[in-house]
């Protein structure tokens, strides 16, 4: 599988660990030219500057708020100025809170909506002409398995509800892309179970002991195995894929 000559961006990927990090460099280490995007400008610059380093690839560091259009436009413009082209859009971004409903409050829901089912809209409808100018085209949106199983240790209701949006609007986006470009375009999703990222370091004891009891594998996946997942999508190899959402847990769960 070869990236050679592909410009992708990533959200969500300035953290020193995590799966924005390893989905931009296992894109990097196949050949492609990446944007390494996130609010912590501070993030995607040492993350930018690890990939030309590592992988001797053609990176750039952008922040960008993705919840603001005219940001999420900026990003768009910045990258497609450098590179002529935006091949692949990996919609990364997004944050999770663990509280009931009873204790959820209409702020709190509203931050996690706009944090990952709206700045998934945003990017993923903004970045279309981009691609349609380079006749080629890879969106793939990082959901979640609380989509389909009702929750879990990390998040509550409002990131099921959000998560499971951006399944949603994986599958409209892909058929009405279908239906205007044919194959030029497909758009598809992942949902990762338990992944072994900096997120899990915050939970107590009992509730770590309650995810590992769920585990089928008896263990945590990796952010690289979800983002060898992405990297897929994003090729050349999965042109006849489009409006998925498949299922990285291990065995854990199906649906």
């Amino acid at each position: 599988m070869s990236f050679a000559g592909k410009v992708a961006i990533v959200t969500g990927s300035g953290s020193p660990r995590g799966i924005g990090r390893e989905i931009a460099r296992v894109l990097a280490e196949k050949g492609c030219s990446v944007a390494v995007a996130d609010m912590n400008l501070e993030g995607v610059q040492a993350n930018a500057d690890e990939l030309k380093k590592d992988f001797g690839c053609d990176s750039m560091a952008v922040s960008v708020n993705i919840t603001d259009e005219d940001s999420v436009k900026a990003m768009f413009d910045a990258v497609f100025a450098k590179y002529g082209k935006i091949d692949i859009l990996c919609n990364n971004a997004g944050i999770t809170q663990p509280v009931t409903i009873d204790e959820m409050t209409k702020d709190d829901f509203m931050k996690i909506m706009n944090a990952n089912l709206v700045g998934t809209f945003l990017c993923s409808k903004l970045v279309v002409p981009y691609m349609v100018k380079g006749s080629y085209g890879r969106i793939v949106n990082t959901s979640s398995v609380s989509a389909k199983c009702g929750g879990g240790v990390y998040g509550g209701a409002h990131y099921c509800a959000a998560k499971a949006g951006i399944i949603g609007f994986t599958r409209a986006q892909a058929m009405e892309l279908c239906k205007a470009y044919k194959d030029m375009i497909t758009v598809n999703a992942v949902c990762p179970g338990l992944i072994a990222t900096d997120i899990r370091a915050t939970l107590s004891d009992e509730k770590e002991k309650e995810s590992r009891a769920k585990q089928a594998m008896g263990r945590a996946g990796t952010a690289r195995e979800v983002a060898n997942t992405i990297a897929w999508l994003a090729s050349d190899e999965a042109s006849y894929v489009s409006g998925e959402d498949i299922n990285i847990n291990g065995a854990t769960y199906f649906g």
